[in-house]
């Protein structure tokens, strides 16, 4: 079931998925996706370890609040402009802290997959009393800007993406979600329909489509952050990397994991970009083992880990 939380506004939709009681675990969704495309499969395994899981999704995606059109380019121009953005980077960071506020959660742990990930690690920045733990998933590092992030994309997937036309119908919205996942699983990976159905179909309940939007895809790459670095991060910290990510080099992880006070890397054979069911008891003890060094260490200030 659909709740909203409210930053100014903006609504934010967000989704209890389970574990009542656990640990609080909000999980932060990329570029241009729902929070439906968490699978259900890994939110099972994440209650199994004793975690309240919760998703929500980004402003300009899924049921959140999409703002009025503007005139923009592709997102990967969004990344290089320097002129004014509908919103900041902070902004979004204080929308992931509007779902906590409607949760009553003082504090929780954090998942991030992609630019989930991105802004995961400066949600641990802006608000760091609001965070337990932060893990990411096939990010960049959050201290690369402009130009600098370009470093860490393998530019040649890019094209693939922009070839991607489909009609805007359910059959249309299936092939372009099989698309995209085929182009950020590992490569040679097999992806079927089955791997993306459940996303579809749970979109298409809510009136939703991802990748539609690349307006709001720009706003959302192109929104700038103003804030602190890496460095200022406390809490225990995970950075996952996939061996074989199509999109993003493993120097990312690595440097995320160098930036960061204490942060432990783990970089995984064979997976991408897409996260496939092989990979999710996986996560989960990840997540599950950071979440109890968490508790092992002194309470921050003003969080509690329950």
């Amino acid at each position: 079931m659909t709740r909203f939380a409210h930053n100014g506004e903006i609504q934010i939709a967000f989704e209890d998925l389970g574990g009542a009681g656990g640990d609080p675990l909000l999980l932060v969704m990329g570029l241009g996706t729902s929070r439906f495309w968490w699978p259900d499969g890994l939110a099972a395994e994440l209650v199994g370890r004793g975690f309240h899981v919760v998703a929500y999704d980004q402003r300009d995606a899924g049921e959140s609040t999409h703002l009025p059109d503007r005139r923009v380019g592709p997102p990967i121009q969004a990344l290089l402009r320097r002129g004014g953005p509908a919103y900041s980077v902070e902004d979004l960071t204080d929308d992931a802290v509007a779902v906590l506020d409607a949760l009553g959660w003082e504090g929780a742990h954090l998942f991030g997959h992609s630019m989930g990930g991105l802004i995961a690690q400066r949600i641990a920045i802006h608000h760091p009393k609001r965070v337990l733990s932060l893990a990411t998933s096939s990010a960049v590092p959050s201290d690369a800007k402009g130009l600098g992030v370009l470093r860490y994309l393998r530019l040649a997937c890019l094209p693939r993406f922009a070839r991607l036309h489909y009609p805007e119908t359910p059959q249309g919205n299936l092939e372009l979600a099989l698309a995209v996942a085929r182009i950020l699983a590992a490569p040679g990976q097999h992806i079927d329909e089955h791997d993306v159905r459940e996303f579809v179909d749970k979109e298409a309940a809510h009136q939703v489509a991802s990748f539609r939007n690349q307006k709001a895809q720009s706003r959302q790459i192109g929104a700038k952050w103003h804030s602190g670095s890496l460095a200022q991060i406390t809490v225990p910290t995970l950075v996952l990397h996939g061996e074989r990510d199509p999109l993003l080099r493993v120097a990312a992880a690595r440097d995320i994991a160098a930036a960061v006070p204490g942060a432990r890397m783990r970089l995984v054979p064979g997976v991408g970009h897409f996260l496939v069911g092989d990979v999710w008891a996986t996560y989960a003890d990840e997540l599950r083992a950071l979440a109890d060094q968490a508790h092992a260490q002194p309470q921050i200030e003003g969080v509690t880990h329950s």
